[in-house]
């Protein structure tokens, strides 16, 4: 269902049972961490269980045929600007990165986005706050996600200690993590990044590659 009007984001349920919500995102869409943190924000406000699903946003831009908004002058002119709107509006510390085609296309985010798969089946509880820190660095303080020493960096910043770092990143590279992170990727693939999936209901919130703002009554 369409959103009623704009505004602060708000889901409205007929039911008292907690509805499981999916959140299917990549590091490397600043958007997704606006949807991120909203969600985070009013998940026991909207009676939502959030469950947080990485996903490969490079994989499902390639198998979609759409072009990077990098890659779209219209876009690429009013990315920033918007961001900087959203940023504000939600009070998100989100800051463009200097080079932002070096972190979006030559640097990437596979490594990361691993990890945070394996943290998933691994740890699930610290998946939030990693995919928070992670975002920081790469999304406000225009730090490194790819090296080992940042993806540690960052979890051990969320509460990880050194050793369940080191742990989950060392499975990070393992066949059983990569495969997770493919099977979740080709399930976002049939809906798009960043969406939201709400029991059997789904509803989009990636309106061509921007955060859409508003209520969003739901018929459960």
């Amino acid at each position: 269902m369409s959103a009623a009007r704009y505004g602060l984001p708000r889901v409205i349920t007929m039911s008292s049972l907690p509805r499981r919500l999916e959140f299917f995102y990549d590091l490397l869409s600043p958007y997704s961490w606006l949807g991120f943190e909203v969600l985070c924000r009013y998940q026991n406000l909207w009676n939502v269980s959030l469950q947080l699903r990485p996903s490969f946003l490079a994989q499902i831009i390639k198998d979609s045929g759409d072009l990077r908004p990098l890659f779209v002058p219209p876009k690429r002119k009013y990315l920033k600007d918007e961001l900087q709107y959203l940023a504000e509006f939600y009070q998100v510390p989100l800051a463009i990165p200097r080079d932002v085609r070096g972190v979006l296309i030559d640097k990437g985010s596979l490594d990361a986005m691993r990890f945070l798969s394996c943290v998933e089946m691994k740890n699930p509880k610290m998946l939030e706050k990693v995919s928070r820190e992670l975002w920081m660095r790469v999304w406000s303080r225009d730090e490194d996600i790819t090296e080992p020493q940042s993806i540690l960096a960052a979890a051990e910043k969320a509460g990880l200690s050194e050793m369940q770092a080191k742990y989950l990143l060392e499975k990070s590279s393992t066949d059983e993590v990569k495969t997770k992170l493919r099977e979740t990727t080709n399930i976002a693939c049939k809906y798009g990044v960043a969406s939201f999936f709400l029991s059997a209901s789904c509803f989009a919130s990636w309106n061509g590659g921007s955060w859409q703002c508003g209520e969003i009554p739901l018929e459960l």
